[in-house]
């Protein structure tokens, strides 16, 4: 207990308050040789954690999952989903919940271990994960955090001491995961499948209480409850969009209640401006490309306002058309959100139906010539064109003179545009190539200077005013299209 007050943890099991068939109790299970990897120090100090108490040995024992948290009682959380659209039984097969940390805030954040052995959802799995997915992890939902996109986040990653085979056999690692919650579609859709009535409405009035406690008392809450994680969602896959972020694996499993996003697995970056642009090695149907992220976060939504047609209305009729008024507010609220963000990123600060054109040429030209989608928006802000891969394109050269007439017409002054853009348009994104260099210098070399260098260039993504230009330069081997992996 002495430990634990010293590092900060205040832990909460409210979890464990919902029905059995929800969580599996679990005792850790040991590594060999747990060694600290990389700490989050910002994410520490914001958690009321002692930064230094947590690299203590007995801390790493923790983070390994060799011993459990003072106060916290391991679950493994059971959870259903679509997987590239076909329904299956999931659950925590390589994760632990450790219990719920109270910030000094009085926010509750959910405190897991993955990579952390097997559970009784392992599906025959290992229940390991390798160090470098955990380190992707950490990479991109460090990145996401600093553009300002809601996110899990990773406290540490800490080796184990043992080997796995993935692709190729690698370090094992585990990973401290903190999130508002692992509350996900696919739980709903666990316990309308398998739970009883009761057990639905236990984990629809727990995740109301945790994320919409205003709720509570309103009449028809879980209506109001599914209108609400669409508005979220809507917002969160339009913030994905407006920065090129490409999920890869959009099952329902990985789909938050909160609106934050979760599970970098086959995640990445786009480069070149391609609508059909696909990361993910297992998705061969490219249904979750760059252009299907937002019709397939309403198709989830869909199976999320399924699990909850019991609960909105007693008769099915008057739910299943309460649901799908509800559902119609999703494709309005994403192109609201899309639009606004897109304004931004040109320096227009209230879009009208015109500016739609706008957009959508600039987009189209982007694809037709290649061009960068990051280095595009970054130059245009820079007032720097003539570097860009559209420069000297007479069509391009028509859109930019129709830009120029648009900003004109705002009752601005052009340093105000500029801010906007600033802050709107990320000079640097965590590029694929750069993410492999730091991947491969840890994993084979041990060295974890270039990922601590991109750590640091990636969480001031908005920083104008620091000299980043190596990163915003694209591969130059361009041999074969990026591949990302899942990890399992």
């Amino acid at each position: 207990m002495e430990n634990n007050l010293k590092i900060g943890w205040n832990l909460e099991n409210t979890y464990t308050s919902l029905p059995n068939i929800m969580f599996s109790e679990m005792d850790v299970n040991p590594v060999n040789n747990p060694k600290l990897i990389i700490l989050n120090e910002k994410l520490a100090k914001s958690l009321g954690l002692d930064y230094t108490a947590l690299k203590s040995k007995v801390s790493v024992e923790e983070l390994a999952g060799n011993r459990a948290l003072e106060g916290g009682i391991p679950i493994a959380q059971a959870y259903a989903g679509h997987q590239f659209g076909h329904f299956t039984m999931l659950g925590d097969g390589r994760a632990l919940l450790l219990g719920e940390h109270i910030s000094p805030s009085g926010e509750l954040f959910d405190v897991q271990l993955k990579g952390s052995g097997r559970t009784p959802y392992s599906r025959g799995g290992d229940g390991r994960a390798g160090l470098g997915p955990m380190l992707r992890e950490y990479i991109i939902s460090e990145a996401m955090h600093g553009l300002g996109i809601p996110t899990t986040r990773s406290l540490a990653v800490v080796t184990t001491g043992e080997d796995i085979m993935r692709e190729m056999v690698q370090p094992g690692a585990v990973m401290a995961r903190i999130a508002a919650s692992h509350l996900r579609v696919g739980t709903f859709q666990f316990a309308a499948k398998w739970g009883t009535p009761k057990d639905l409405k236990a984990l629809a009035d727990y995740a109301i209480e945790r994320h919409y406690p205003i709720l509570m008392d309103k009449e028809n809450r879980y209506l109001l409850f599914l209108q609400e994680v669409i508005e979220r969602q809507a917002a969160l896959i339009a913030k994905w969009q407006l920065v090129g972020f490409i999920h890869g694996v959009m099952n329902t499993d990985n789909m938050t209640i909160s609106g934050e996003t979760i599970d970098y697995g086959p995640c990445a970056f786009m480069d070149t401006y391609n609508r059909k642009t696909v990361f993910s090695s297992i998705d061969i149907q490219a249904r979750y490309a760059y252009e299907n992220q937002p019709n397939i976060g309403a198709w989830n939504l869909a199976r999320l306002a399924e699990s909850l047609l019991s609960l909105i209305h007693e008769d099915q009729e008057q739910a299943v058309e309460l649901a799908q008024k509800a559902m119609t507010a999703y494709p309005e609220k994403y192109e609201e959100y899309w639009l606004a963000g897109m304004g931004n990123k040109l320096g227009i600060f209230n879009i009208e139906h015109e500016d739609i054109s706008l957009i959508d040429t600039l987009l189209q030209l982007m694809e037709k010539y290649g061009a960068d989608y990051t280095n595009t928006f970054r130059l245009l802000t820079l007032g720097k064109i003539d570097e860009s891969d559209l420069f000297g394109k007479k069509d391009f050269d028509l859109w930019h003179e129709k830009w120029q007439q648009r900003l004109d017409e705002q009752d601005v002054s052009k340093d105000f545009i500029q801010q906007l853009m600033q802050k709107s348009n990320p000079v640097v994104i965590p590029r694929n190539h750069r993410v492999e260099e730091a991947l491969e210098a840890a994993i084979e070399r041990e060295d974890y200077s270039i990922l601590e260098n991109l750590l640091q260039v990636i969480t001031s993504p908005y920083d104008y005013s620091s000299d980043y230009i190596d990163y915003t330069n694209l591969p130059s081997d361009t041999s074969g299209p990026y591949k990302t992996f899942c990890g399992t």
